[in-house]
């Protein structure tokens, strides 16, 4: 069966189809992104057992099968954390404020350095590096 015919033997899109589609794109679109921390919170409702899980699922908002996915992905960084396995990404905040004290600190080594060659010429008297 060639592609053309399945699509000419499709059913006709009705109303309720367009309208189902449309409810759809407006829930991908406004698809609630959930932080670190509000994932963290979640597994570990899930973990202490207070709830069923089906129960905190629905309370949050959330597919069982995702909140599956965060405690493998939780238990997983527990585990590589507790082996010794310390690398980790950065978080944007942590990485300007590293990009700034690094550039502090190459102001201050060329503060130093033209400090230095000042000093090494009024020492030596020729206005070089000379030792």
């Amino acid at each position: 069966m060639s592609k053309n015919r399945r699509t000419a033997q499709a059913k006709p899109v009705t109303k309720k189809a367009e309208a189902e589609k449309a409810v759809k794109d407006i829930r991908r679109a406004t698809r609630k992104v959930h932080s670190a921390e509000e994932k963290i919170r979640i597994v570990l409702a899930g973990l202490r057992g207070e709830d069923s899980i089906a129960e905190l699922c629905r309370r949050e908002g959330i597919a069982q099968s995702l909140y599956y996915s965060w405690s493998k992905e939780f238990l997983e960084a527990g585990k590589k954390r507790l082996a010794g396995d310390t690398a980790r990404q950065a978080t944007s905040t942590e990485v300007k404020d590293l990009r700034a004290e690094s550039m502090a600190l190459k102001e201050v080594v060329a503060d130093l350095t033209l400090e230095n060659r000042i000093l090494k010429k009024n020492t030596t008297g020729a206005g070089g590096d000379h030792e």
